[in-house]
């Protein structure tokens, strides 16, 4: 599953969306069944519009339709994944 305007890198272990020529990204790493969310990055330029949460959702249905659990290691995700309680299932604590 992926949201609309996200494109996985795998090879970069990112989730990235490209906005009126601004990139955001999550940048994310993946070991022994766990996709570690490391960083949510996005640009002041296209802050406000929810692509953070965007990203985050790409990662979480990547995990989901992978079998991992998610460590959410950057403060964006683990608030997120807070105020989410659908993702719970995932969280590795």
């Amino acid at each position: 599953m992926q949201t609309p305007g996200i494109r996985h890198d795998s090879s970069a272990h990112r989730f990235i969306a490209v906005i009126d020529g601004h990139e955001a990204f999550l940048e994310y790493g993946r070991e022994d069944g766990v996709l570690a969310i490391n960083h949510t990055v996005v640009p002041p330029q296209i802050g406000g519009r929810g692509i953070g949460g965007q990203l985050v959702q790409a990662a979480l249905g990547f995990a989901r339709s992978e079998g991992l659990k998610v460590s959410p290691r950057c403060s964006y995700a683990e608030a997120y994944l807070g105020k989410h309680p659908e993702y719970a299932d995932l969280t590795t604590a």
